[in-house]
């Protein structure tokens, strides 16, 4: 509601007398419209509360949202603008995650960075060919991320090749 709105509401809450005038330039008049003025302030930042509580929308909040979210985080760039600093608090807020190489893919996409991920595996008997890299027992469901233009898994992990090399 806008000021003149509140004046209209406050003097229709008057008594009817001369002891209560209703012109623009009376005294009475004059302080309605200087409450009527605060009222529509504070209606005006109600309805901006109500923004802020969203963080697809915050301004003033979008500090707050970071704080609680551990936000920003080393995967943002520097200087990030409020698009992108929104962007992130709602990725963080609704983001249901997962453990798939598609969604850690995906992931790194949404940060613009292109990955591979490469499963590691050790040898095994009957499975593995002459030439496969044999890695350590221990990186059973080991994955190892690589950034686009980069291969493999070569030194990452202590292996050794079957054929000696």
């Amino acid at each position: 509601m806008i000021a003149a709105d509140y004046l209209s509401q406050l003097q229709a809450l008057l008594p009817v007398g001369l002891a209560w005038p209703r012109e623009p330039e009376s005294t009475l008049t004059q302080l309605l419209a200087g409450w009527a003025q605060e009222f529509a302030r504070l209606d005006a930042r109600a309805m901006r509360l109500i923004e802020e509580a969203d963080p697809r929308t915050t301004e003033e909040l979008l500090p707050d949202w970071e704080r609680v979210l551990g936000l920003p985080d080393p995967c943002m760039p520097d200087g990030a603008g409020l698009q992108q600093r929104r962007a992130a608090v709602t990725a963080r807020l609704t983001g249901i995650g997962g453990q798939s190489r598609a969604y850690f893919i995906g992931l790194a996409a949404d940060l613009g960075v292109e990955i591979t991920i490469t499963e590691l595996q050790p040898f095994r008997c009957g499975a593995g060919e002459c030439g496969d890299t044999i890695y350590d027992p221990d990186v059973v469901f080991t994955w190892q991320v690589n950034p686009a233009g980069r291969r493999g898994a070569r030194g990452a992990v202590p292996h050794r090749r079957i054929d000696g090399r």
